[in-house]
């Protein structure tokens, strides 16, 4: 479902871990592993919030206004 606002998919680096939860459920794979850390590609995420309740650690939000 689109959202009618601009907003940024943020990972928190002192949280993330990389266990890779969030990868698992992405399903435009904006999500990836970069060492031990989530990366994502912000063009790629559609801000479903599929990976957000996965984080063991509370490491991803999304953080913006509504237009």
């Amino acid at each position: 479902m689109a959202q009618d606002f601009q907003s940024t998919f943020i990972v928190d680096e002192k949280l993330c871990y990389g266990c890779g939860a969030c990868i698992a459920l992405c399903p435009t794979n904006a999500l990836e592993l970069t060492g031990r850390l989530a990366i994502v590609t912000q063009d790629d995420c559609t801000k479903c919030n599929h990976c957000i309740p996965a984080c063991p650690v509370f490491a991803l939000s999304i953080i913006g206004e509504n237009r």
